[in-house]
């Protein structure tokens, strides 16, 4: 199954379309790519490159409490989403430290800069953990996935739990074809430090197994969709257990599909690997609701990946 991947970064690299992008980086590019992962198979953490699964359990529960500000993640030692809080915090009046906008440009001609970016970044972070005043008015990165999964605004000034509607429709109506959950809020998308990229996602339930598509608008094919594969894998899962289903397949659709340019020596590394067998998801079972769920009840086994793979991300 890992092979799907593979040959997403393979296409990439032969026949992605050179195009520019928000963050001037540079990309190769394909519009509209679909994966199929057969979850009874394995649970599909890549084995090519190690993927760090205790970022994607603290992410995804970070999702699923409806939390958006970033102390939660690095309570949980995941600093996946610290560039876009810090980003926000250098652009604020509240900031008084060197200058560190137009960091995509200056980042790649001053190595001095990156040096006292990081730095800066790192005792923001950590004020973020000690402060929790500081951390209330700028850990918060708007109304981005958790906020919209959670507690998406009606017009009349109420909200919708859109995660627990999905649960609750499964378990009443499985043959719905409404078994939706959507991210992505026009009104509230310029207020978010980062758009959705995996912008909606929907159930289908056939002979007793829950499966899971992904429509996912934008997608960094090295960094990101590893984690976005594992994290949609692992929600479904998680819902298949609380509505005493069998999981099924994950199948995850991309829109713009792309290769930073600045990660293709990282993609050709990745592709020259031996694929492993995948490890198999261990969920605490005495849980029950997926809102339960603590980092300690989700676990893998078996899980035997090739090293890491480095490379920078493009804020």
């Amino acid at each position: 199954m890992e092979q799907a991947y593979l040959d997403l970064g393979r296409k990439l690299l032969e026949e992605g379309q050179v195009k520019g992008d928000r963050t001037g980086t540079g990309t190769r590019s394909i519009f509209g790519y679909q994966m199929r992962f057969n979850l009874q198979k394995g649970f599909p953490l890549l084995t090519t490159k190690r993927v760090p699964f205790g970022l994607i359990k603290s992410e995804l529960l970070w999702f699923l409490k409806g939390d958006t500000n970033i102390r939660y993640l690095l309570q949980n030692n995941n600093h996946i989403w610290d560039e876009w809080a810090f980003e926000r915090y250098i652009k604020s009046d509240a900031y008084q430290g060197p200058d560190m906008t137009d960091f995509g440009h200056r980042s790649l001609i001053d190595p001095e800069f990156n040096v006292r970016y990081k730095e800066q970044s790192r005792l923001f972070c950590e004020k973020i953990l000690k402060d929790e005043v500081f951390a209330e008015k700028h850990g918060d990165l708007g109304h981005i996935y958790g906020y919209q999964w959670r507690h998406w605004e009606k017009k009349d000034g109420r909200f919708i739990d859109q995660i627990n509607e999905v649960i609750t429709a499964i378990k009443k109506t499985p043959d719905s074809r409404r078994l939706i959950v959507s991210a992505w809020n026009p009104e509230d998308v310029p207020s978010m430090a980062l758009p959705p990229c995996h912008t909606m996602f929907q159930f289908y339930v056939y002979d007793g197994r829950l499966s899971c598509q992904l429509y996912q608008r934008s997608g960094d094919v090295f960094l990101g969709v590893p984690f976005n594969i594992a994290s949609y894998a692992l929600l479904t899962h998680l819902i298949a257990h609380e509505t005493g289903l069998k999981v099924g397949e994950f199948i995850h659709t991309l829109g713009d599909a792309h290769l930073y340019l600045n990660h293709t020596e990282q993609m050709k590394e990745q592709l020259s690997r031996e694929v492993r067998a995948f490890p198999q998801l261990i969920l605490n079972t005495e849980k029950k609701s997926v809102f339960d769920f603590e980092m300690d009840d989700i676990k893998v086994e078996g899980y035997n990946p090739h090293p890491a793979i480095k490379a920078p991300i493009a804020v």
